[in-house]
């Protein structure tokens, strides 16, 4: 019974790391797509800002290329935040089986 219980601790331990861990993880993954939310915003404004100057002024060609690096950019990190949140999805999921585990060890009490 007593080598049942210090099992059970030691499972139980190894799952709180575990979960820690992966928390950790979340986090850091929710921080970088909270990075690139600020990051394409920063650059959907300068979009903005140089279509106005288009519509007021006309097209130069340094305007137009600025135009579509910035509209390149801000595909490239849309594309980059849609692999973060699923990353961020896939860490949840593991969080979650962790917290099922913990709960199974809870139960068994």
């Amino acid at each position: 019974m007593a080598g049942s219980i210090n099992r059970q601790g030691t499972t139980r331990e190894a799952l709180l790391e575990r979960r820690l861990a992966l928390v950790g993880n979340v986090s850091a993954l929710t921080a970088e797509a909270l990075r690139l939310n600020q990051k394409l915003a920063g650059i959907e404004i300068d979009v903005l800002r140089m279509e106005l100057e288009i519509g007021r002024n006309g097209a130069s060609a340094q305007l137009v290329q600025d135009l579509h690096e910035a509209e390149g950019s801000a595909e490239a990190i849309i594309n980059a935040r849609a692999a973060c949140e699923d990353r961020i999805a896939v860490a949840e999921g593991e969080v979650a089986d962790v917290d099922r585990e913990l709960a199974a060890t809870v139960n068994e009490d």
